[in-house]
Order: structure tokens, then C-alpha cells, then sequence
């Protein structure tokens, strides 16, 4: 099995001008779809050719309190932030200077040894990253693991480990494949009744 990305990050918003301002116009991410009817919305925005974030809006929906990037909290929790990728250590200034800017909260450069970053918030409050891969540091390619004392089943290695889970004894067959519409095939195939 092999995976080509992210297909889309699915975020929430109470204000979809706000974040279109900030996804689209601020960052350069094209907004590629949008679903709607009074009450509920849900917009796409490209990432890259292979990847999308998605934002629902709900109307009773606020902004997160923020949250340092990374810093680690109690109780229930689900998610610490999401980081994009960029082509060139020029764009990632260029960015950086851009959110600088426009008044967004960003951080200076952060040296990780395989990846430079910065840091910001978008107008929901989702803590955000931006990373440009230092040449020659690859860790897709060269994992590495520096934990002092990982896991047991992190000392295995980078690889997937096999038998691990059951094998699949009855494969679904072709004619049990039904596909159900859903929101969104009323863009592509007229509109839902």
C-alpha cells in the first residue's frame, strides 16, 4: 500500500472570509471547491498537487486559545499543529515576511537539523508551522531516531513490521463495492434531492 499525501486537512472556522483572506490571499493557497447551504460550509484550499486543508465553517464555532507549538498539555487533546512544506529557504523568509507583515504572531527562523521552521497562527487560532528540508538531511530517506530511550517497538526501525495484525481472510468482493453519494457529488453530478 503506498500513500500520495495528505488528500485534505479538515479544520473549523466561524468566520470562512477571515480564513479565506489568510489561506488564499495571504498564503497563495488557491481555494479549489466550495460546498454550502445556510448554515454549514465547507471550502478546500491546495496545499500542493497532492494535498488539501479543508475548513467547515460553523457558526458557532470561535477562535482556539493559542497554544506554544509543541508544548505539552493534560487531560483530552487531539491535535498540536500542522506543517506545510516549502520549496526554498528564500520562499520561507519570504513567507516569514509576509505574516510578519500582515500582523500575524510569527516566530523567528528555528535550525531543527533536518528542517528550518517558523511559527504563526492563522486567524482561528490553529497553530501552524512552515518547513523548508535542509539539503542533505533527509530523514524520509535517513531515518533517524534520537530518542534516548524510544520505544520498544520504535527499536524495530523505520520499517512497517509484517504479521503484526490479522491477514484479511475474506478481501470484500467487487459486487459488495456500493459507493454512496455524499456532500460534495452535487458539484459533479447536479445537484442533491
Amino acid at each position: 500500500m503506498k500513500f500520495n499525501g495528505i488528500n485534505h486537512l479538515a479544520m473549523a472556522t466561524g468566520d470562512m472570509d477571515a480564513t479565506i483572506r489568510f489561506w488564499r490571499d495571504l498564503l497563495g493557497m488557491r481555494l479549489v471547491a466550495g460546498l454550502g447551504e445556510p448554515g454549514f460550509r465547507h471550502y478546500f484550499f491546495e496545499i500542493s498537487q497532492t494535498d488539501l486543508i479543508a475548513f467547515f465553517e460553523w457558526p458557532d464555532v470561535g477562535p482556539v486559545k493559542p497554544k506554544n507549538h509543541g508544548q505539552p498539555v493534560k487531560g483530552p487533546f487531539i491535535f498540536d499543529h500542522v506543517s506545510f512544506g516549502m520549496d526554498s529557504i528564500d520562499e520561507l523568509w519570504e513567507l516569514k515576511d509576509k505574516l510578519d507583515a500582515a500582523g500575524f504572531d510569527c516566530s523567528d527562523m528555528i535550525d531543527h537539523g533536518f528542517i528550518y521552521s517558523v511559527y504563526a497562527f492563522d486567524p482561528n487560532g490553529i497553530p501552524i508551522e512552515f518547513s523548508w528540508s535542509v539539503e542533505g538531511k533527509d530523514i524520509r530517506r535517513h531515518p533517524v531516531m534520537g530518542d534516548k530511550e524510544p520505544t520498544k517497538l520504535a527499536r524495530e526501525g523505520a520499517q512497517p513490521q509484517p504479521n503484526r495484525w490479522s491477514e484479511v481472510e475474506k478481501p470484500s468482493q467487487p459486487s459488495l463495492h456500493h459507493i454512496y453519494p455524499g456532500a460534495g457529488t452535487e458539484l459533479f453530478h447536479g445537484m442533491k434531492k
